[in-house]
């Protein structure tokens, strides 16, 4: 009886999953997502790589075993303490949605993004119309719309 009650203790958590809502990155970890994530926004890739990471969620951990296969390939052009550190944090549950969160971050923190959302409405607090505040000069169909007593400047 003692024999059987030790391989159920032994096994009991063969089959457990780590709870994604527990996930925390080392600093290495963080550090190299950080980077990673910040080469996205910078490129404006956040859609697609937002998209890609959301369908792969699944897949998250074949896709760390795909990098430790190609890694000998891989680290001709990246570090290979990065390489395997990143592969290493993609086969954790979690971190997929740390990544995702952290590119929303990154995005809404996104300098050029808060610029032109400003622009817009100061150009419409101010009563301009688009064409006024880009400069670009009304065409002939336009002017001549215009009643006969109104001239143009």
């Amino acid at each position: 009886m003692t024999d059987e009650r030790s391989l159920f203790q032994r096994l009991r958590h063969a089959f457990a999953i780590e709870d994604a809502a527990s996930f925390e990155p080392t600093e290495r970890e963080h550090a190299i997502a950080e980077k990673l994530c910040q080469e996205v926004v910078r490129r404006r890739m956040t859609v697609p790589a937002l998209m890609l990471l959301e369908m792969s969620r699944p897949l998250n951990y074949l896709g760390a075993q795909a990098l430790h296969f190609f890694q000998p390939f891989g680290t001709v052009l990246v570090d290979p303490g990065a390489w395997e550190t990143f592969a290493g944090f993609i086969e954790r549950r979690g971190s997929v949605e740390y990544l995702c969160r952290l590119i929303e971050d990154l995005e809404a923190d996104r300098p050029e993004a808060t610029d032109s959302t400003k622009a817009g409405t100061a150009s419409e607090a101010s009563g301009m119309s688009d064409q006024e505040s880009s400069g670009v000069a009304p065409s002939a169909e336009e002017s001549d719309s215009k009643p006969a007593g109104e001239t143009t400047d």
